[in-house]
């Protein structure tokens, strides 16, 4: 078979679904994919951000959705198929030491970071599984493979997040759905707004990685495009981490060499 490389990372004639629009990663991800031809269905909470996300990409809608209600994210299912790419960003973090941490918060971390993933996860990729074709890609954390005191229920869901695609991803291939997850490191999102306001904790961060920087939300959106293309249609149940070399560096300590 001939392949056109020039158009290996081209989505033109199909359709994503993008989950947490409105703003960080989940907007870049959209305006990346609408500008290689997807038509974006720019699905927020905040119904406005998503608007603002749609205006800026060629062929868009936008559509409320909140993912911790079961019975509107099958009802959009209903309403998007077909479908052939859904990426899921959402996700909050109650920074707190085990001891501390209530069930309540544990509750809100789980239901947003977990739940609302699987329930993302089994309708679209149901939707996906009937048609024959599809990619989800979801978004975990380098606390999935590292963690610092504070990080226990966020940790956990983003671990569990893994296994989930992994499996999903076993189950799902025989119909020709592939489902991935970017693993990031430190992102300079609405998320992450109270460490960056801390000047000795954002330095800190930044020095941990390779680069000694934190990343744009835009420098995310690469690796979704990828994920959602032609270009990775052999690639399924795998976790790709962008996170400027966090996890691969040893690194409170650079020793002279």
């Amino acid at each position: 078979m001939s392949i056109d490389y020039g158009k290996l990372f081209r989505l033109d004639g199909q359709r994503a679904l993008v989950i947490g629009s409105g703003s960080g990663i989940g907007r870049e991800s959209a305006l990346a994919l609408g500008a290689h031809g997807a038509h974006v269905i720019c699905a927020d909470l905040d119904v406005n951000q998503a608007l603002e996300t749609a205006s800026q990409i060629a062929s868009a809608e936008a559509v409320t959705l909140n993912v911790l209600a079961e019975a509107d994210v099958t009802a959009l299912a209903a309403k998007i198929a077909p479908l052939d790419i859904c990426v899921h960003t959402p996700a909050m973090n109650v920074r707190k030491a085990i001891l501390d941490y209530t069930l309540d918060e544990f509750d809100r971390v789980v239901a947003l970071n977990l739940r609302a993933t699987f329930q993302v996860i089994k309708t679209f990729g149901a939707l996906m599984v009937a048609q024959g074709r599809g990619s989800i890609i979801t978004f975990s954390s380098i606390r999935a493979a590292t963690v610092e005191p504070g990080q226990s229920v966020y940790a956990a869901t983003k671990s569990g997040l893994e296994s989930l695609v992994r499996t999903a991803a076993a189950e799902f291939g025989a119909a020709n759905v592939r489902i991935n997850a970017i693993r990031p490191g430190v992102v300079e999102t609405p998320l992450t707004a109270q460490l960056k306001n801390n000047q000795a904790w954002y330095d800190a961060y930044a020095q941990k990685s390779a680069l000694g920087r934190w990343a744009r939300a835009d420098e995310l959106a690469g690796a979704v495009v990828f994920l959602a293309s032609p270009a990775s249609s052999y690639v399924t149940g795998s976790i790709l981490t962008v996170d400027a070399g966090w996890t691969a560096v040893d690194g409170r300590f650079s020793p002279p060499l």
